[in-house]
């Protein structure tokens, strides 16, 4: 990394080193493993870069719930978050939230807690009805009139599958479940970076198979691929796999277990390796799992509309886990918290989770 002639303070720890610069604008910091991040002292939250060549904030704000507050109710939520010093924010067509995020930031915006779009990380998701070639396009701009603005960030294709077009709906039927042509639809997305109506493309849920079958007709590869992933389900496999091909980021999504979604869990948050680690370093638990996801070099999406959890879900970039704690909590059970049950039918496309996942369960 090239660096200006400032004084800087290098301190170094196990694998980990961290550089600061003193006297400067740009804090860079962190090297873990042989990832850069960067540290803009006006932010809280560090950037990483893309294969695309651009930055994205390590650390996002989640949208997605079962439970969505009324636009009255979630825009201030948004708003707090954008106060707080979150800049990535993840939305979907499923969600029902890009409106919501579209007035939070046109709010931000005339409230001068940003002063321009561009400070701002906006990723969107294809969703499965869409997921054909012909409707990347149309579905793409949907979503930036939902949201307001010209360009996303980030857009992924929500599922490795295709589903009947129809009104997109969380009432999945398994006979609207089609193989998607990924061929097609990859091509439809990398026009639409091509456009200039995203500037990076990715994918989400897709196993090593699914990617490498995409990465087989791919002109720009994925930059993002957004899983399940958390010290209960670490997906080693797949992030080394990313890793070697085209440097593919692995986005977290789920961090701390979802417990309180219908198929998520405790094995988080009542974790007793995190509770002990939490304890002796006057951290939440919540805290433990969201660095030790940050020192696996991944991006994560917390999700939470309380505002002290909001917080403190921030402050996880200044401390670090001893070598002795990160071994402690690598040798938690593993066990995937979703299936993608409602994808999966006797009579269907995807038969069993073992075929949805490719054996990657």
């Amino acid at each position: 990394m090239s660096t200006t002639n400032h004084s800087s303070i290098i301190i170094s720890k196990g694998k980990r080193t961290r550089k600061l610069l003193s006297n400067s604008k740009t804090l860079k910091t962190t090297f873990l493993s042989t990832h850069q991040f960067f540290f803009d002292m006006t932010e809280k939250i560090p950037w990483t870069t893309l294969n695309s060549g651009q930055k994205m904030p390590v650390l996002g704000f989640g949208t997605a719930t079962m439970n969505l507050p009324d636009q009255d109710g979630l825009v201030p939520i948004l708003l707090d978050a954008i106060r707080l010093g979150y800049r990535n924010f993840d939305t979907a067509a499923i969600y029902g939230t890009e409106k919501h995020l579209g007035l939070a930031i046109k709010e931000a915006l005339r409230l001068g807690i940003v002063k321009s779009r561009d400070e701002l990380f906006i990723t969107s998701k294809l969703w499965n009805t869409d997921s054909h070639p012909e409707l990347v396009l149309p579905a793409l701009r949907k979503s930036l009139s939902n949201l307001g603005i010209e360009y996303l960030d980030l857009y992924l294709i929500h599922w490795p599958m295709s589903m009947k077009p129809q009104e997109a709906s969380m009432q999945i039927k398994a006979e609207d479940i089609l193989p998607i042509d990924i061929e097609g639809v990859w091509k439809a997305m990398e026009d639409c970076q091509k456009l200039g109506l995203t500037r990076s493309i990715g994918v989400s849920n897709f196993s090593c198979k699914k990617l490498s079958d995409l990465l087989s007709h791919s002109t720009i590869p994925p930059a993002v691929n957004q899983v399940e992933m958390n010290i209960s389900w670490n997906q080693q496999k797949l992030r080394d796999f990313c890793d070697k091909n085209s440097g593919i980021k692995i986005e977290a999504w789920s961090p701390l277990g979802a417990s309180g979604e219908v198929w998520g869990s405790n094995q988080v948050m009542q974790n007793s390796t995190l509770k002990q680690i939490a304890l002796s370093k006057g951290k939440t638990i919540a805290q433990v799992a969201l660095r030790w996801l940050y020192e696996q070099n991944v991006i994560i999406v917390v999700k939470s509309f309380n505002k002290q959890r909001m917080e403190e879900n921030l402050q996880i970039f200044d401390w670090e886990l001893t070598q002795e704690e990160s071994d402690m909590i690598a040798k938690t059970p593993q066990h995937k918290g979703y299936d993608g049950f409602n994808f999966i039918s006797p009579t269907g496309t995807f038969k069993s989770a073992e075929e949805l996942w490719d054996g990657e369960i």
